[in-house]
């Protein structure tokens, strides 16, 4: 998957969009979400769906069913420089080791440094080493 995560990047980027994820599921299904920085719309998945039709079929890169899509309002945050793009918005980390004995965290973020991310909880700034996240998500305001 990081072979197809390399080869995307610089084509999505190339097209004007970021790479958010790459998902491959059951029956041949590859998932692709992409982003930009203005959202994204049903023609930009469609234009991107057919640039990636061409650019399979020429690398034989293997699927039987593609989707384009966005990321959503509870976007993942995937990459490193997701945690620095996103500060100041609300997001919900769910760890690999409970933090406080709590394995889910929400709070707003506050930043990316050296690997740790800097998150406020209730007031309470919390400190978060990015390995031990297993996902971390926007949260969408309600």
């Amino acid at each position: 998957m990081m072979d197809l995560n390399a080869r995307l990047e610089p084509v999505l980027a190339g097209l004007g969009y970021e790479l958010v994820m790459v998902e491959r599921a059951g029956r041949g299904l590859m998932r692709i979400f992409i982003d930009k920085s203005d959202g994204i719309t049903i023609e930009d998945c469609v234009a991107v769906s057919n640039h990636l039709t061409h650019l399979f079929t020429v690398e034989n890169i293997e699927y039987d069913r593609l989707e384009v899509s966005s990321p959503g309002l509870d976007r993942p945050l995937v990459k490193p420089q997701d945690y620095v793009r996103f500060a100041g918005e609300m997001v919900t980390l769910k760890l690999r080791v409970p933090l406080d004995n709590r394995r889910k965290l929400v709070g707003q973020l506050v930043g990316l440094e050296d690997d740790t991310i800097r998150l406020t909880i209730d007031g309470r700034d919390v400190s978060v080493d990015l390995r031990n996240v297993d996902s971390a998500r926007l949260k969408p305001a309600v």
